[in-house]
């Protein structure tokens, strides 16, 4: 059970930040996949139509790798993605936000997040995502002719040979694996709770940042758990042609949701929609201008 971290505020950084942070256990990472699984059953079509575009830009990639002989890239673009993934389930969090208060959850419900007060936050740290995702492949590529030259692969079957049989291909296995390890962790470090904290609570990204990384602070095993779990589905779903991945990322993305619900401390006060609502307004007559104008005066 998720148990409430004792402090009300922290100094993070040297800053003072108001998002209170929760220690976790494991059955709490089941419970935010369950709950992740229900949201896909209940909308699946509409969480299907968001997340086509993956298996669509996996083919793509595919098929600009065969085409542009870059083949050794081919690897790191698919595994890149999960580094912007975050940014990109931004719609499924509205979803589970949605049907979390008993709101209609539909894939144009889901489009209101580009009306969220906080969305200016979000690009910021998705551009921030985006540059991560850049500097891996530039990384990827670095190793690869580090360790092979420039020449390119002839064929996939060349490329396999070169890379499973060969010392020099073992070397570039570990190395671009450690490489591509550090950027994950550096992602999900800043990520893992940042997007549904901006969308929930109007944070900023340098908040939604800190609060991020003090949930890992105070859960790493759990949420090196976490990104394991993400690590392995992301793998399965990619597996027949990335096809999978219409069902895995919307199911992780929705899960995401629930994982912030169960690490950051919930806002006990008044929502804004709460201080919004107005008590209804009664029949008025022409006879009481201009003291209608004055509604206090009606309390008298």
């Amino acid at each position: 059970m998720a148990t409430v971290f004792a402090r009300p505020k922290l100094q993070f950084f040297g800053v003072s930040t108001t998002y209170v942070a929760r220690k976790i256990s494991f059955s709490d990472l089941g419970e935010a996949l369950r709950r992740g699984w229900e949201d896909f059953e209940a909308v699946p079509t509409h969480a299907i139509v968001l997340c086509v575009m993956y298996p669509v830009l996996g083919l793509a990639v595919f098929r600009f790798v065969l085409g542009n002989s870059v083949l050794p890239l081919f690897f790191p673009l698919a595994a890149g993605f999960a580094l912007v993934g975050p940014f990109a389930a931004l719609g499924l969090y509205e979803l589970s936000r949605r049907r979390e208060r008993g709101e209609e959850a539909t894939a144009w419900n889901a489009m209101r997040v580009l009306r969220a007060p906080s969305f200016g936050a979000m690009l910021e740290l998705g551009v921030l995502l985006f540059v991560l995702f850049g500097i891996w492949i530039a990384a990827a590529d670095a190793i690869y002719v580090a360790t092979f030259g420039y020449a390119p692969a002839a064929s996939i079957p060349d490329f396999a040979k070169r890379v499973l049989t060969t010392p020099e291909g073992w070397s570039l296995i570990v190395v671009g694996c450690g490489v591509g390890f550090i950027f994950a962790v550096v992602a999900l470090c800043i990520s893992v709770v940042a997007f549904p904290l901006m969308l929930d609570r109007h944070a900023t990204a340098i908040d939604s940042i800190r609060t991020s990384i003090k949930v890992v602070m105070m859960n790493p095993i759990e949420i090196a758990a976490w990104g394991l779990i993400v690590a392995v589905l992301l793998v399965l779903g990619s597996l027949p042609l990335f096809l999978g991945l219409c069902v895995v990322l919307p199911m992780l993305g929705h899960a995401t949701w629930h994982l912030y619900r169960k690490v950051v401390e919930p806002d006990q006060s008044p929502s804004q929609e709460q201080e919004e609502v107005r008590p209804a307004i009664g029949h008025r007559y022409a006879a009481d201008f201009p003291a209608s104008l004055f509604p206090w005066s009606r309390e008298r």
